[in-house]
C-alpha cells in the first residue's frame, strides 16, 4: 500500500510539472496556414499553404506572383523527378516533412523548382507567429541559406480546396539528387518563383 501511495504521489507531482509545459505548448502559433514569400529583389514572388497531417507538416505553392511578361511561363515543374515530374506547379509541395519542436520545425526538405533539387530543411516561426525563417542545406545547416517568410491572413484563399497538384500526392522524396544548375543562390530564371533557399557554402545569413 505503502508503494502504490507513493507511486500515486509520484504521478501527481509529475502532471502538476507537465501541465504548464502541455499548455505552453498548445498556446505556441503553428505554421499552419498561407504565408507569402519574396523574391531577392524585394517584391512578393509566391504563396504557400501549410497544413498537418499526423505530426508532419507541409507547404504547397497555392499562388505564383510573376514578373510582368512572365504569367504563362512555369506552368509545371519540369525539372521535378519521380511523381512530380511534369505536375503543376500550383498545388506543389514545396516544403514538406517538418515535425514540429515548438516553434521549431525539423527533418524537413525544400524542393527548388527551377532545377528539381531538394534540400535539407529546417523552420524557424517567430513568437508571434507572423514571420518564418525557412533554411536550405547541404548536410549541415552551416551550409545554407535562409529566407524569410510573412504570414497572410486565413481567408486569404478558400479553404474548401487548397491547389493540390494532380501528380503530388506523395512526398518529395528525401535526397539532394539533382545537381543545381548556374544561377545565383536564390536567384530564379525567368519568371520561376525563388521559394527554395539555395544551399551555399558559407551562405549563413
Amino acid at each position: 500500500m505503502k508503494f502504490f501511495s507513493l507511486a500515486r504521489a509520484s504521478l501527481a507531482l509529475l502532471a502538476v510539472y507537465l501541465a504548464p509545459v502541455v499548455s505552453a505548448r498548445a498556446q505556441q502559433p503553428t505554421i499552419a496556414g498561407f504565408w507569402q514569400s519574396y523574391s531577392d529583389e524585394g517584391p512578393p514572388n509566391a504563396w504557400f499553404y501549410f497544413a498537418e497531417k499526423d505530426g508532419v507538416y507541409e507547404g504547397r505553392l497555392v499562388k505564383q506572383i510573376p514578373k510582368p511578361g512572365d504569367e504563362n511561363k512555369f506552368k509545371i515543374c519540369d525539372h521535378c523527378s519521380g511523381p512530380l515530374k511534369g505536375a503543376p506547379m500550383l498545388g506543389l509541395p514545396i516544403v514538406t516533412g517538418m515535425k514540429r519542436q515548438g516553434l521549431a520545425y525539423e527533418d524537413g526538405n525544400v524542393l527548388d523548382p527551377r532545377d528539381g533539387t531538394v534540400y535539407d530543411a529546417r523552420i524557424d516561426l517567430s513568437s508571434d507567429g507572423q514571420k518564418l525563417s525557412l533554411r536550405g542545406y547541404v548536410g549541415f545547416s552551416l551550409l545554407g541559406q535562409t529566407k524569410v517568410w510573412t504570414r497572410l491572413p486565413d481567408n486569404s484563399l478558400p479553404l474548401d480546396k487548397p491547389p493540390i497538384a494532380a501528380a503530388a500526392a506523395t512526398t518529395v522524396p528525401p535526397a539532394v539528387a539533382a545537381p543545381a544548375k548556374k544561377h545565383a543562390p536564390g536567384a530564379a530564371p525567368g519568371g520561376a518563383p525563388s521559394v527554395a533557399p539555395a544551399a551555399a557554402p558559407n551562405a549563413a545569413h
